[in-house]
């Protein structure tokens, strides 16, 4: 099998930036167009005055021989593993790392630590002896590698310089020597175009133009096909290309070249592909990079000699066998260029059986020594096998999964270090259906991948054109500039959602993820005109209601037509449609069951679901959850019974207020007795009406254009009238922070005690059924004890007059979500008065960064990414320094007051795999989320206990 390195070296879209911005404090100026930062006036150089780094002399350069793979933080991960492969006596080229300590100190003074260049000569002049030359000299030169390697694998996001000490008097001494004077001048032209590209900043386009136009002078197709003269005339015009762009010619001085060649790795720390890679893979922006001063081996000395890549198992199945790539002579760079089609590793064993056979006991070497997948890159010169590097290496979500079993079977790991070699995103990209990647598709626009999946159907416009069109067996796509709760029919009719406007915790993307919904929100780019029922992509194609669109959750890109969707065999397995072994040909299944297993075994937290029906709630039983976290009653008030919640606002009258009440109290009722038999025997956490009044009245400037065209008309409209100047006594600036909650259970008479009642008598009607009803009863938006206090006397007062009633004991519990700041801070006086806490980390992270959710995602958080504010949205991943803060110390004073007291979180945080981290650490009893993110918040809460007990975290 072949794979493609290219794959490793995709960009990414996240980043936290911490790097840049400490730079710019410090007064480094991070790469940009022009001289690079060790080259720049003012910057580093080998004249800087020396800055004191400390008193102790610390050490900053390690031999290979050194160190070992413990040592990632100080060396780097290829430094690490270089050691360690020396350590185990495979033929690893002999060299030093620079330590990524010394890089922070570059970084941070804007040159190197002042003991950096002695401690690199002494371990030059080490190198040296041991190789018998010295770097550059003419007659046989010692030519090294400067290879980046930071604690974390980001491959290709950093610079790499190979072959130097090469010069115009040196290259000929090592023509002698290799007795091959073709290989001497490819070597050269390849130092001075990856030089003169990486640590002189020159553009790379005018090397490869330069390669171009001698080959078609020549005739010829590849630049193997060149020979010595050629090469010879491509090295004069690289330097004249270095002299004209740079105003300076190519060092010939080869420790220059070495010293430049280092800082140059030290700035690609900072370069973009390196924060791009780090935003989207978390990896913090302050460990710096390692550098690694390696003796070359050359892969390009003819035909005996070539250079490689080699998977333990295949990193995108994690079948065993020989995976990988080899190309003859030629360097490393060559192969993850491109540039020449390279064969499977496995015909390296007709080319050269006495180093595939080498290299096949060291890559079962070192996968039993590493105990998982390996990634090796090797070099064979004229018939000697050399290691070059080796890490953990990288896989699909599908390999990571099998990979983790097998080595478990084996008897290399145990289960819970098969935990931490898989991860709750990669369950997640198992989970959702994907479009066929080798379908052709035309792209209208791309927004923010708000709910995982692949979603085909027609453009609707409006939910109740989606909801008529899916009626009659159409595939729908409901196209909206943003949704609102009474979008909820038409949400859930349609096979996806796509909104211009929103990000990711906006209405549209809530909902999407706790419906399994696919979405795609905040495509800005695309102009949704609702009222002509039209769209219009940046290309100017226009969709019309009923032209037929595919959007990704994953990706957030929108395409033009219909492209086919792959199903997933996973969802099908939590959804009872499939047995762990049947049809399950690559044994995905069964390693995700078996995964599964391990973490429901070791996990501590308990797993419930957001759900607000029976259906929902069936759901997430069946995908593991064990109860209900949070019931939003306000969803039951939808459709056709807004009309009464709207009569129950406006009621003037304490007679009309009942009336309207009387009407809601059975309609919930039943609701609740579904949703009690679908989670019998399991808790179920019933909130309160929760959101703000807005949502359940006429927009008031509809209402006011209504009002308006009447009296033009002179047509009736008291009713109208009425309803505008009660919405105008009740309007809000800001909702969010106004009438809702608690404080419209109290200032609303009966309101929350109708609410209560129908919990009860469901829970009464169960109980008679014999069944075991468990609810547990939330109030909202609790700011002070006094509130919880006067809501809890009258619920307690309703449960006993239902109980009396019905001759039952129902055991129900009386709780409050904390999600305002004062809620948290004064949670050991509330904790009188709750028998749990469930915390709402999405208001919670409103109110304590004064974010508006639907509105600044779309608004300015590309910004604050981009800039290294955030590291990753605070509504996705938990702020545990400031909301996590809160949680914390909310949970102690909580349970200080009341030892006994349940602690669980409902927000959209309880199904991210990081928060899950975090929440097991603070000692919450259970976390909820969407159904269709219970497996991953299981798989998350065994791997946050798997890693409490100090297993390896790889």
């Amino acid at each position: 099998m072949t794979f493609d390195l290219l794959a490793d070296r995709r960009l990414r879209p996240y980043d936290d930036g911490v790097d840049l911005l400490r730079s710019l404090r410090s007064g480094y100026a991070p790469r940009r167009q022009g001289s690079p930062p060790h080259l720049r006036p003012g910057g580093p150089s080998e004249e800087s005055s020396p800055v004191p780094v400390n008193e102790d002399r610390q050490k900053f350069v390690y031999d290979f021989t050194e160190g070992n793979k413990d040592l990632k933080d100080l060396l780097g991960g290829k430094g690490a593993n270089l050691a360690e492969m020396t350590n185990l006596g495979l033929p690893v080229p002999p060299g030093f790392t620079i330590t990524t300590e010394a890089c922070k100190v570059y970084l941070a003074e804007g040159q190197e630590p002042p003991a950096l260049r002695d401690e690199v000569s002494g371990h030059l002049d080490a190198l040296e002896r041991r190789m018998g030359k010295k770097l550059g000299q003419t007659d046989d030169p010692l030519l090294v590698s400067v290879r980046s390697g930071a604690k974390f694998s980001m491959p290709g996001m950093m610079d790499t310089v190979l072959n130097i000490g090469l010069s115009d008097d040196s290259v000929t001494g090592l023509a002698a020597q290799a007795g091959d004077e073709r290989f001497a001048w490819d070597s050269y032209r390849r130092l001075i175009q990856m030089f003169g590209k990486t640590v002189l900043g020159v553009d790379g386009e005018l090397f490869e133009e330069a390669l171009e136009e001698t080959k078609h002078a020549k005739g010829v197709i590849t630049d193997v096909e060149l020979d010595a003269a050629d090469l010879r005339g491509l090295v004069e015009e690289f330097k004249s290309i270095v002299a004209r762009e740079t105003g300076r010619d190519f060092p010939q001085d080869p420790r220059e070249q070495m010293d430049l060649a280092i800082r140059a790795v030290f700035d690609s720390w900072n370069g973009e592909r390196a924060k791009l890679y780090r935003r989207q893979e978390r990896i913090p922006g302050d460990l710096g990079t390692a550098v690694n001063i390696c003796s070359m081996v050359f892969g390009n000395l003819g035909p005996d000699s070539g250079t490689g890549v080699a998977f333990t198992r295949d990193p995108a199945s994690g079948h065993q066998g020989v995976y990988g790539d080899y190309l003859q002579n030629a360097q490393g760079e060559d192969v993850v260029a491109g540039i020449r089609n390279t064969v499977p590793l496995a015909e390296l064993e007709e080319l050269d059986k006495a180093s595939y056979d080498q290299l096949m006991q060291i890559m079962e070497t070192l996968e039993t020594h590493y105990r998982d997948l390996c990634d090796i890159e090797f070099t064979i010169e004229r018939g000697k096998l050399w290691m070059l590097q080796t890490r953990v290496g990288k896989r699909t979500a599908g390999a990571a999964f099998r990979i983790a079993t097998q080595l478990v079977d084996q008897g290399l790991i145990s289960e819970a270090e098969a935990l931490q070699r898989v991860t709750g995103a990669q369950l997640a990209q198992l989970m959702f259906p994907r479009f066929d990647e080798k379908a052709k598709a035309e792209m209208l626009g791309r927004g923010i991948a708000a709910s995982p999946g692949a979603a085909v159907g027609k453009a609707v416009f409006d939910s109740y054109t989606a909801v008529k069109w899916s009626r009659s067996g159409e595939k729908v796509i409901l196209v909206r500039r943003e949704t609102n709760p009474d979008d909820l029919n038409g949400m859930i009719a349609a096979e996806g959602i796509l909104t211009s406007r929103g990000g990711k915790t906006s209405h549209a993307a809530v909902v999407a993820r706790g419906m399994g919904k696919t979405c795609v929100c905040g495509a800005e780019e695309l102009d949704v005109d609702t009222k002509r029922r039209r769209m219009v992509a940046p290309d100017g194609t226009v969709i019309e209601e009923g032209d037929v669109i595919s959007i990704d959750g994953s990706s957030g890109k929108v395409y033009l037509g219909e492209v086919p969707v792959v199903p997933s065999p996973v969802v099908e397995y939590f959804e009872g449609r499939m047995h762990a072994g049947a049809d399950d040909a690559d044994g995905l299944v069964q390693a995700v069951h078996r995964m599964m297993a391990f973490a429901d075994r070791m996990r501590r937290l308990r797993v419930r679901a957001n759900a607000d029906n029976a259906e929902d709630a069936s759901r997430a039983r069946r995908f593991g959850a064990q109860g209900i976290g949070l019931c939003r009653t306000e969803h039951m008030f939808l459709g056709e019974r807004r009309e009464l919640v709207e009569r129950l606002i406006l009621a003037d009258t304490a007679s009309e207020r009942d009336q309207a009440l009387g009407a809601l109290m059975p309609l919930q009722k039943t609701d609740f007795v579904e949703l009690f038999e679908a989670m019998d025997g399991l808790p179920v956490t019933v909130r309160l009406l929760d959101p703000p009044l807005h949502e359940f009245l006429p927009d008031i400037t509809e209402l006011s254009v209504r009002v308006a065209l009447a009296e033009s008309r002179q047509e009736p409209h008291e009713n109208d009238l009425r309803l505008l100047q009660a919405v105008h006594k009740l309007h809000e600036q800001n909702p969010m922070l106004g009438l809702r909650g608690v404080r419209l259970g109290l200032v609303i008479p009966g309101l929350f005690a109708m609410q209560v009642r129908a919990i009860a008598e469901a829970a009464a009607e169960r109980r008679n059924a014999k069944g075991d009803p468990r609810a547990e009863i939330m109030i909202p938006l609790v700011g002070t004890v006094q509130e919880l206090e006067i809501v809890r006397e009258e619920a307690e007062r309703v449960i006993a007059e239902v109980e009396q009633a019905h001759g039952v004991r129902l055991g129900l519990t009386l709780g409050t979500m904390i999600e305002l700041p004062r809620a948290a801070l004064t949670a050991g006086q509330i904790a009188e008065a709750a028998e749990f806490f469930s915390f709402g980390t999405n208001d919670l992270t409103q109110t304590v960064w004064g974010f508006s959710r639907d509105d600044v995602e779309a608004s300015f958080f590309t910004a604050y990414l981009e800039k290294g504010i955030f590291g990753v949205s605070p509504f996705e991943t938990i702020d545990r320094d400031g909301v996590g803060s809160l949680v914390r110390a909310a949970a102690e004073a909580g349970r200080a007051t009341r030892p006994d007291l349940k602690l669980g979180v409902c927000g959209e945080h309880g199904g991210d795999p990081e928060s899950v981290h975090f929440f097991h650490e603070v000692g919450l009893d259970y976390v909820s989320c969407s159904p269709f993110r219970v497996p991953v918040a299981r798989l998350e809460a065994g791997r946050a206990a798997a890693l409490a007990t100090g297993s390896d975290s790889r």
